[in-house]
């Protein structure tokens, strides 16, 4: 969830540092206060574009940083694993706008490409309203939403390892099929590549250990000399051999600690020195007694590790990628000399993989149908609920092309939505009114809220065209998905404020001839006030201030 938003001279914001809480956060203000500014702030550094117009006048550049709290078992945390970004089960996300330079994005510290922040970004938080920031919209999406509904994720899981299984099957069995046309030539030269690479030999793991023992054996004069210095100074030279210095300085100490006995500490210490550089200088002696600097074995290593980049370039591979090379060289001419009996045993695979595949689709496709229809329902009767009576929603589910299979099934998803009675249902991105969308988004993610994947939904746009006790149902609605997810909702109605756990209020400063946006978390008293206010405007009898009280306490009853 979003823990910490931190903006500079961003639009009219100067300097914002706002800290969110688990539940609904309702941001209030005036009209033109600045509200949305927080959204787009937040949207920029989830990697939507901008350009240096969004940079405060008179400055150079804006800066936009955004923590997260993560769970290991939530997709952004796995994404951030996925490209090791990931930070002891936190997210750190910042953007910076510069005047006439590119815009520049960090995670947890290390610049990212603003691709990898909108990547990031959709897994961690949807805005629902008038941004294009909205998961929903995706067909892919959408699907996920129907799958976690019915509670499919393992066996779609499942599914997918049976299609890729497939694919590697059926490319298998193509590239067999054609190298049959020159099976000899392509036989001969496997043959060739195989016994080079069988003579070579090469282990997994040799090449370092190669590298390292000719950097040994080449440089040997260089170790002799250098570790043969060392034991004349530790030991050899009378005069001034270190351990000769160190024996005299302690036989000295010694004779002092007799005037104080705090000294023999430190005798101790340099009497354990002592030892430690003793044993220094006899594991000095014995490694030059053990150096092995045999010249033909360096010519021999010297060899060895050219043949093996002659054959990496031969290849066209790492030399460190030759074993897998020679595994795969030999699985491939093993396939060609036994083509017959390898194509049987590849399409007889390949039958197996398809078979199972098709069983697990038509049961994702069974469960799919019975989930599209409770789904439909369950969000068309909580439209009813949100000022959209007669409205319904649909879950229109699409074979794909004959013969045609994907990793997800065998068909495509997708949601349908008719806000008022008599309208032919369309596409969610079709869907005109930001209001009717936020609403739509909102009854879908009550329905499905204990299977949401996203851990923060923002509603921009959810009270547009409503009030009354329709303007209640959202903010109490709005309040129970808060229960599961983090809920962010920028509002003009004082229904829909009543029912937030956390209450912002936007404001916006004259400083000077500049116009400046700050927002303030609110405490009770100044959260009356502030209901009060978008209930009567700005005079605030005292019924004004009890209407605003009653409804905070039946808010929270």
């Amino acid at each position: 969830m979003l823990i910490q938003l931190y903006v500079r001279d961003f639009a009219i914001v100067r300097e914002l540092s706002l800290s969110y809480e688990p539940g609904f956060t309702v941001l209030t203000g005036e009209t033109g206060a600045g509200k949305s500014i927080l959204i787009d702030a937040l949207a920029l550094v989830l990697g939507e574009r901008a350009g240096s117009e969004v940079i405060r006048h008179g400055c150079q550049r804006a800066e936009v940083t955004a923590g997260f709290s993560l769970k290991p078992s939530q997709d952004a945390a796995k994404w951030l694993k996925e490209n090791d970004l990931f930070g002891d089960q936190e997210c750190l996300l910042r953007r910076v706008i510069e005047v006439d330079k590119a815009s520049r994005g960090f995670i947890n510290g290390r610049p990212v490409p603003i691709q990898m922040l909108r990547e990031l970004g959709e897994h961690l938080v949807d805005i629902h309203g008038q941004h294009e920031h909205q998961s929903l919209l995706r067909r892919d999406s959408q699907r996920q939403i129907l799958d976690d509904y019915a509670e499919l994720e393992d066996t779609v899981a499942t599914l997918a390892g049976h299609y890729r299984e497939m694919e590697t099957l059926r490319e298998r069995l193509a590239s067999l099929k054609q190298q049959s046309a020159d099976r000899e030539a392509r036989i001969e030269l496997l043959r060739y590549q195989v016994r080079e690479l069988d003579a070579l030999g090469l282990a997994l793991e040799e090449i370092p250990t190669l590298e390292e023992e000719h950097a040994r054996l080449a440089n040997g004069a260089e170790l002799i000399e250098g570790v043969q210095s060392l034991v004349q100074a530790i030991r050899e030279d009378e005069e001034a051999a270190l351990a000769q210095q160190l024996a005299r300085a302690i036989g000295r100490l010694e004779a002092l600690v007799s005037y104080d006995p705090k000294l023999a500490e430190i005798v101790n210490l340099l009497n354990e020195a002592s030892i430690q550089i003793d044993e220094a200088g006899g594991r000095l002696n014995h490694y030059l007694d053990s150096l092995d600097l045999d010249p033909a074995r360096l010519q021999a290593v010297e060899r060895r590790l050219a043949t093996v980049h002659d054959l990496a370039r031969k290849h066209k591979v790492p030399p460190e990628e030759i074993p897998s090379l020679h595994a795969r060289l030999r699985t491939e001419l093993s396939d060609i000399e036994n083509f017959d009996t390898s194509l049987g045993q590849l399409e007889e695979s390949l039958r197996k993989a398809r078979t199972a595949y098709h069983k697990i689709a038509a049961d994702v496709s069974r469960m799919r149908q019975a989930a599209a229809k409770k789904l439909a329902k369950a969000v068309t009767a909580e439209m009813q609920e949100l000022g959209m009576p007669g409205g319904s929603f649909e879950v229109v589910l699409t074979l794909l092309p004959e013969g045609e299979t994907a990793a997800f099934g065998l068909e495509r998803v997708e949601f349908l939505v008719s806000a008022n009675p008599g309208q032919p249902a369309r596409p969610l991105a079709k869907v005109a009114s930001g209001g009717e969308l936020s609403r739509i988004s909102l009854a879908l993610q009550v329905v499905a809220a204990g299977s949401g994947r996203i851990p923060t939904l923002i509603f921009d746009e959810v009270d547009v065209g409503i009030g009354g006790r329709v303007a209640e149902v959202v903010g109490r609605k709005l309040r129970a998905l808060g229960r599961s997810r983090q809920v962010l909702c920028i509002t003009h109605l004082a229904q829909v404020a009543a029912q937030g756990t956390q209450h912002v209020q936007v404001r916006k400063q004259i400083d000077g001839k500049n116009t400046l946006a700050e927002a303030v978390p609110l405490a009770e008293r100044e959260r009356t006030l502030e209901i009060a206010r978008m209930i009567g405007g700005v005079e605030i009898s005292k019924q004004t201030l009890a209407h605003a009280k009653d409804m905070l306490t039946r808010a929270s009853a």
